[in-house]
């Protein structure tokens, strides 16, 4: 029996790779001149830190104040990610990828230039989004993965990105189906409308046993209220919202909030 990547990387069943969310960068409207990238790289030491220290199993570092995304990201994104994140590599302990938003060769690129062991995008389909037609190249970003070296990155395919619909009505199942055929993703993340909107359990059951021997994560609104049955469904998740204070998107992270869904978690597994 061929074991999951995901059990190789992680170390565990059911792996929760939680979301380091990166504060506005050089270029971005919400960039803080005044306080720098030196505020940039202590906000997300701290969010790093209290994610760790709390159980995750994997981090995804993404600039996800950048808002509004560009689908091709200027150079200055990639090289400020790239700062932040080799600033913090001396306190990663735990397996870590990159998203680079909307952009799916820069992803790559941040990837091969940190050591990040996976990547998460919108690598296939074309969408109606709040940020315009959004248009994909899969064949071309698989070619720039090898191209550059970057084979050993698992592409974690966003087949339901947010704010966004797929354009020519095709269903969920039938995209799933094809995307698997077509492109042999290393996993699917199935999401709600938008950051910290529940995945759909119905959709998120659909799309599992379309693709049975594919790794699927829940990629949006994961909770404490919800996990197990997100978990029952689903080979692992991806979690941001629900670990800040509150559970604000906007809050920095609630290690308490950490250990309580970690615990949950190792209950279920």
């Amino acid at each position: 029996m061929t074991i999951p990547w995901t059990l190789d990387l992680f170390g565990t069943d059911k792996p929760i790779i939680a979301m380091c969310h990166l504060n506005a960068l050089p270029g971005d409207p919400k960039y803080d001149q005044a306080t720098g990238m030196a505020d940039v790289i202590a906000w997300a030491r701290k969010d790093l830190l209290a994610l760790q220290d709390g159980g995750v199993d994997g981090v995804m570092f993404s600039n996800e104040f950048s808002m509004p995304y560009l689908t091709k990201v200027e150079t200055v994104t990639v090289a400020a990610m790239a700062r932040v994140i080799g600033e913090l590599l001396p306190d990663i302990r735990i397996p870590f990828g990159v998203n680079v938003l909307w952009d799916p060769a820069a992803s790559l690129d941040l990837a091969v230039a940190t050591g990040a062991r996976f990547v998460r995008e919108i690598f296939s389909g074309v969408y109606a989004s709040d940020f315009g037609l959004w248009n994909t190249n899969c064949g071309a970003v698989v070619r720039h993965q090898h191209a550059i070296g970057a084979q050993d990155v698992k592409l974690l395919f966003n087949i339901v990105p947010e704010a966004a619909q797929y354009l020519g009505g095709r269903d969920i199942v039938s995209i799933a189906r094809s995307t698997v055929f077509n492109h042999r993703p290393d996993a699917l993340c199935v999401s709600g409308l938008i950051a910290g909107a529940s995945t759909d359990a119905q959709t998120l059951k659909a799309v599992k046993d379309i693709v049975p021997g594919t790794i699927v994560f829940a990629n949006t609104g994961v909770k404490l209220s919800n996990v197990e049955q997100q978990l029952a469904i689903a080979d692992g998740a991806v979690v941001g919202t629900t670990f800040k204070i509150d559970g604000v998107f906007e809050n920095h992270v609630d290690e308490a909030r950490v250990r309580a869904f970690m615990d949950r978690v190792r209950e279920l597994r």
